[in-house]
């Protein structure tokens, strides 16, 4: 009899919960007050985790048709305004082929990537386009960076935005951007990220020098934010985490399979994925 994950079951309700507050919040809902209207936080709270959910039952389902052990998603919940760490599976067996690898690695980012960009363009449609108040350029405020696709996205749904003009972005908009910037997190080819499982797939041990040079990149991001320049202070952290965590990818069992050129397109999709998602300032404070 197989036993009942009741640690990944606590955890997806836990996540549930917090995204649920964050989306309330974020509509100026006070949840202690008024704990009633946390119900009024579920368009976010049900994009996100659908993105997510998305995102790791796609990693999920291509370990075990690629005969790799892992383990069902974990859902991290966090008092933040997204409501989540965001989510993980952990691998419990080793990968066996490059072609695998690829698989594994690519299947989370573009499925969470589809739905994200449904979730944008649903959500750009029934966002506004407002003026902004002049206390804007002072107040702390904090906004959000554009990545390519986003930039596109919006301008295809709502049009060029006037100067002096914001997009005040519906719930469901401001979900499908947060999914596409934890694409863009995860395809960071770097060590043991998806992107890293995918470079390391095409490019073996040449993954390494890729894997060192974009380290230095996050961490001259990091270090241009903390100087005052266009940037953001995460990317030293994520610098450094990686370095923590290791930049070197574990070798598959068999690398002399060859990758097919379905896996090539795939790996390749990927990258363009990554970097139209990518966004060099994702938040800003007015200061």
């Amino acid at each position: 009899m197989k036993k009942i994950p009741y640690l990944h079951i606590i955890l997806f309700f836990l996540t549930c919960l917090s995204t649920l507050s964050a989306g309330a919040l974020q509509q100026g809902i006070n949840i202690i007050k008024h704990p009633g209207r946390i119900i009024e936080g579920l368009p976010f709270a049900g994009t996100l985790m659908t993105i997510l959910l998305c995102h790791e039952l796609s990693h999920y389902f291509a370990s075990k048709k690629n005969h790799t052990v892992a383990t069902l998603p974990y859902f991290i919940p966090a008092p933040s305004i997204f409501g989540t760490f965001g989510a993980f599976i952990k691998m419990k067996s080793p990968i066996i082929t490059r072609k695998a690898l690829i698989d594994i690695g690519a299947s989370g980012p573009i499925a969470g990537f589809v739905v994200s960009v449904a979730a944008c363009i649903i959500g750009l449609s029934l966002s506004k386009v407002i003026p902004l108040p002049p206390a804007a350029a002072g107040d702390g405020a904090l906004s959000l960076g554009d990545s390519l696709l986003f930039s596109f996205l919006s301008r295809i749904v709502l049009g060029p935005t006037p100067e002096h003009y914001d997009i005040l972005l519906h719930p469901i908009a401001f979900a499908g951007w947060i999914g596409l910037f934890v694409t863009s997190l995860n395809l960071i080819p770097i060590g043991q990220l998806d992107g890293g499982h995918i470079a390391y797939a095409m490019l073996g041990e040449r993954h390494r020098h890729v894997s060192r040079i974009l380290v230095v990149v996050l961490a001259v991001l990091g270090l241009s934010s903390l100087l005052g320049f266009s940037g953001w202070e995460g990317w030293l952290v994520w610098a450094i985490l990686m370095l923590v965590l290791g930049i070197k990818h574990p070798p598959v069992l068999y690398w002399e399979t060859p990758l097919d050129p379905r896996r090539t397109v795939i790996g390749l999709v990927s990258l363009a994925i990554f970097i139209i998602t990518f966004i060099p300032s994702p938040f800003k404070i007015s200061l």
